[in-house]
């Protein structure tokens, strides 16, 4: 069965960094986009972040573009976020979600088949 689960979010103040982990289990990462998702209670999930299967294409939002990066490594079948100069508005839960393999990478969350569980970062002001 198919799991995949985030790791390295957590309390931070503004300017910090973290590191996003996903591993997915299971599942044939050259086959699958990739992508972060971010929501804020009462809001959608919003992507952050997309990567395609080869990594030959990105996609960032324009608020955290320049200070995230996506990667990616499909032998250890592992995605990451690496996430700089955090501001406040970037609290939220992130989620790590697995879609297909097409390009431009998708942005759309129903496109996404396979979503971790979540983890919390919060960005003090």
């Amino acid at each position: 069965q198919v799991s995949v689960a985030e790791s390295g979010g957590g309390f931070v103040q503004a300017g910090g960094s973290l590191r996003l982990s996903c591993i997915a289990s299971k599942l044939s990462m050259n086959a699958r986009g990739m992508a972060w998702f971010r929501q804020t209670p009462g809001k959608e999930r919003a992507a952050v972040a997309a990567i395609t299967w080869d990594s030959k294409s990105t996609y960032y939002s324009d608020s955290v573009r320049g200070r995230f990066t996506i990667s990616r490594d499909n032998a250890k079948t592992a995605l990451y976020l690496q996430m700089a100069d955090l501001k406040p508005e970037d609290t939220g839960t992130y989620y790590c979600a697995a879609g297909p393999r097409v390009t431009p990478p998708q942005l759309f969350a129903p496109s996404y088949s396979y979503w971790g569980q979540g983890t919390q970062v919060t960005v003090s002001s």
